[in-house]
């Protein structure tokens, strides 16, 4: 009783800060922030980000921090703009599309010039197409690059003009491209074709070796510490002056996996913006302070798009996973209201699936619900054979408990916070539950290993449509279908379902026939539970006084996405 009392204490503080009046973080409208103008070059910012990548290869590397490194340093054909969400022209400075919507050409930018001093051509866009459909070299995109299951085709008739295929009708058009950064050819193609790109750029590499299109260029890295990248003087893009981006001549990114550590930093002005919107609630009150002080601002940009979740190994965990009548228990004895008051201070919403109101053009209320209802918890195990042993705890026919661990990110306080909450819930309902704390990349090994109970982590999602955002997620073959990734077939009906419906909505004509179509994805998920989805936090941003033109958005990285319009004052 002792060591629980110890693990509640955390959030009965919290509790007390709640009724001392911080419900002030409870509002519906985004913080409105200056537009970006141009401005004058120079000066460095300092950024921070609570993990960094195991190495600088996108195309072998998964994760949050190596997609933050690769819009730094990389650049892509087209571009969604993060905070309006309109398509723009990136190193194809246009394109045509044919009548029946499956051709385009686009027209490649001239003058072009890696940041070694290479030129760019279509050439490196048709290695990079080499790259993405290889089953080795390209594991990190291949399951998500393909419309209907099959990848598309690329030609280029000339060195400035790139020929994009659809196998089949897509609405979402050339926005599939926005993730895949474009590779040099002329550095990597030789270890392609030795079968050794895997290898390539990983932690230890010379950084002069690893060159790109983007707005910057890797400077240093001090492994646990920081990753500092300076200006590339050979970026393309301009801004409506003329004057060449970036305008800063370096960006310094602090690793820093603790968030209290961070929150400290941000206050003491040691760095100028945090990279995460998931600020915790009782940290908004100290920025609130400071920003009344002219030393930062906050801003609220509205509810997020990447709430947390939590998955069962259904690949190869405990039966009982497998089960739609526990993975409803599990989200029925959770109460969702009381995480977002003690865990959030009232800075988040209650959800039931992975789609949260902060995606309007996609969320639906129609998804199953599943409000707090400890006895309807109780009566689903039941319905099981789980029985309570005297001391009220679960046990299955054979008289083993009901038990199963639970890994999420060590230091990262609001998933630890959560995973408390999650654990005492469930002790409520005789379910027993072990917190396991681990740092991300153990995560992910554990997750890739399928060496698991259950995960409590979270998701990076690259648009707002979900042919392209989550197709990974959703179609049963996916690489990041959490609970049983890669599947040759749909191991249930259900996910076969959602599988027909995702390859439906990716060829629809019209927005309301594909709302309907992902509104029905929505309600399967929501009643067969295979990922349990609680709040969705505010996206809140801590942004120093001396930053100008940042552009927040929903999606992640809520400021880096546009760090090359990014200055400081000096």
């Amino acid at each position: 009783m002792a060591k629980r009392s110890r693990l509640l204490l955390p959030l009965i503080v919290l509790v007390a800060v709640v009724t001392a009046g911080l419900w002030m973080f409870r509002t519906d409208s985004p913080t409105p922030v200056e537009e970006g103008v141009p401005g004058e070059t120079g000066g460095e910012l300092v950024a921070s980000l609570r993990s960094e990548p195991a190495g600088y290869n996108r195309y072998q590397e998964p994760s949050a921090a190596a997609d933050v490194l690769a819009l730094l340093t990389q650049a892509r054909l087209v571009t969604v703009d993060r905070a309006t969400d309109q398509l723009l022209p990136a190193l194809a400075e246009s394109w045509t599309q044919s009548a029946d919507g499956l051709t385009y050409t686009l027209k490649l930018r001239n003058n072009v010039q890696f940041s070694d001093g290479a030129p760019f051509t279509s050439a490196d866009v048709l290695f990079t197409a080499r790259v993405l459909y290889d089953e080795t070299a390209g594991k990190a995109f291949q399951s998500s690059l393909r419309v209907g299951g099959k990848p598309l085709a690329f030609d280029a008739p000339d060195p400035s003009t790139v020929i994009v295929r659809l196998p089949a009708p897509f609405a979402p058009g050339l926005r599939l491209l926005d993730s895949v950064p474009i590779l040099p050819r002329h550095k990597l193609e030789a270890a392609f074709n030795a079968r050794t790109f895997a290898d390539q750029w990983k932690m230890g590499t010379p950084l002069s070796e690893i060159v790109g299109l983007g707005p910057f260029v890797l400077h240093e890295h001090v492994a646990g510490q920081r990753i500092v990248l300076t200006r590339n003087p050979r970026y393309w893009r301009r801004d409506t002056s003329g004057v060449q981006l970036p305008y800063l001549d370096k960006l310094s990114i602090a690793i820093i996996p603790d968030q209290n550590t961070e929150s400290l930093r941000m206050e003491s002005g040691e760095i100028d913006l945090m990279s995460n919107g998931d600020i915790r609630a009782e940290d908004v009150a100290t920025f609130r302070r400071a920003s009344e002080r002219g030393t930062l601002r906050l801003i609220d940009v509205g509810v997020g798009l990447d709430p947390n979740l939590l998955w069962f190994n259904m690949q190869r965990g405990k039966p009982l996973f497998n089960e739609r009548a526990f993975r409803q228990a599990i989200s029925y004895a959770v109460d969702r209201q009381a995480i977002v008051n003690t865990v959030f201070l009232g800075a988040a919403v209650p959800i039931f699936g992975p789609v949260t109101p902060g995606n309007k053009t996609w969320f639906t209320e129609a998804a199953p619900k599943y409000p707090h209802d400890p006895a309807r918890a109780r009566e689903l195990l039941t319905s099981l054979g789980l029985r309570p042993r005297q001391d009220g705890l679960l046990m299955d026919a054979q008289g083993r408990p009901v038990r199963f661990s639970l890994l999420t990110q060590k230091g990262h306080t609001i998933r630890e916070r959560t995973a408390s909450m999650i654990q005492e819930h469930l002790r409520q309902v005789g379910v027993t539950v072990d917190i396991v704390g681990l740092d991300i990349g153990s995560i992910i090994q554990r997750w890739q290993a399928a060496d698991y109970d259950s995960i409590y982590f979270g998701t990076q999602a690259s648009s707002a449509d979900p042919s392209i955002a989550m197709a990974d997620f959703w179609f049963s073959s996916g690489s990041f279908h959490a609970w049983n990734p890669g599947q040759k077939s749909p191991a249930t009906d259900w996910e076969a379902r959602i599988d027909e419906l995702m390859r439906k909505l990716a060829a629809a004509p019209t927005l309301s026939e594909r709302q309907q179509l992902f509104a029905a994805v929505q309600k399967i998920f929501g009643e067969e539970q295979p990922a349990i989805y609680f709040v969705a936090p505010r996206v809140m941003l801590a942004v120093s006084k001396r930053v100008a033109n940042p552009q927040p958005a929903l999606q992640i990285p809520q400021l880096l996405w546009a760090a090359d319009t990014l200055r400081v004052s000096r």
